[in-house]
């Protein structure tokens, strides 16, 4: 009788397995065949791409969607400034929203619950694309590099993401410190950014998908500053620039471009290009980035 029970069990066992691993094969192929099916049509003859039927690998294998987009002279200026961006953007968005949720979450802070209030009702209530251009142009910010990072230099979300976090270390921790002689700053430089680290590497991911894919305010207050251009923007004029002229292009005719690339495949092979660097950063970040959404995110 009870070898039965065990047979009846390991039966449902194996079932209830097989259905788990049908689902995770199926959420993985959801998730993957898009990018892979992006891919096939970059690395995909342009000519060909246009009869469709390209699934996850290159009916007729070419580079020279690739080759199109990186002959564009605004391309490794626009690489630079947005490393740049990015790199400087995560790093004081990190320390202002670090060092913001530290004071929120100090009990001994008086204004804490009216400043909790005031940076919970900004993600609520905006002022609108034109006042913020106003303002912009008012502080002559206008034309500058510091419009790709300080406006956006504190996010409430991380804020309290963050703070939360704190919230749910040891109060005890702060208060040894302060019997060892540490001063404020030296309690939230090293106690709690070290024992913060999910939470930041979450953030961190943010910030960096956040500044690395911006172009709009590229579009508002750099546009026409070549030197300040993000390769987000650069992108975005080569696919113009494959539908109207070839000004861009070093030393070759548009009769020649087209009849090599289609706009579709170039489109393709700039997702690619835009999409990578965040792949690359990311396995490095994802064994933080559960836990500190996991814990950040129990007390908001």
């Amino acid at each position: 009788m009870l070898s039965k029970k065990l047979a009846a069990a390991s039966w449902s066992d194996r079932i209830f397995d097989l259905v788990v691993y049908v689902a995770i094969t199926v959420v993985t192929i959801a998730t993957l065949y898009p990018f892979l099916n992006v891919l096939a049509i970059s690395f995909n003859d342009s000519t060909d791409s246009i009869k469709g039927g390209i699934t996850v690998y290159p009916r007729v294998f070419t580079v020279k969607n690739y080759e199109t987009i990186f002959a564009y002279s605004g391309l490794m200026t626009g690489l630079k400034i947005s490393i740049l961006r990015t790199i400087i953007g995560t790093i004081l968005g990190l320390v202002s929203a670090s060092m913001l949720a530290f004071t929120l979450s100090r009990v001994d802070f008086q204004a804490r619950r009216f400043v909790s209030t005031f940076l919970a009702l900004t993600m609520y209530v905006s002022g609108g694309l034109i006042p913020v251009y106003i303002l912009i142009k008012n502080l002559n910010m206008m034309g500058t590099f510091g419009v790709y990072v300080l406006p956006g230099l504190v996010s409430a979300f991380n804020v309290f993401v963050i703070r939360s976090f704190i919230d749910g270390l040891p109060y005890a921790l702060q208060e040894s410190a302060k019997l060892d002689g540490a001063n404020d700053f030296t309690i939230y430089w090293r106690v709690i950014l070290p024992l913060t680290k999910p939470a930041l590497a979450t953030i961190a991911l943010f910030l960096a998908v956040g500044q690395w894919n911006a172009w709009f305010d590229t579009y508002l207050y750099n546009g026409s500053k070549d030197g300040l251009t993000t390769l987000q923007f650069e992108l975005m004029k080569v696919i113009q620039s494959t539908t109207t002229n070839a000004d861009n292009f070093r030393g070759r005719n548009m009769t020649e471009v087209m009849a090599q690339i289609s706009p579709e495949s170039v489109k393709m092979a700039i997702t690619i290009v835009v999409t990578v660097p965040i792949l690359v950063v990311y396995p490095f970040l994802q064994r933080y980035f559960v836990k500190g959404m996991t814990l950040g995110s129990v007390k908001s």
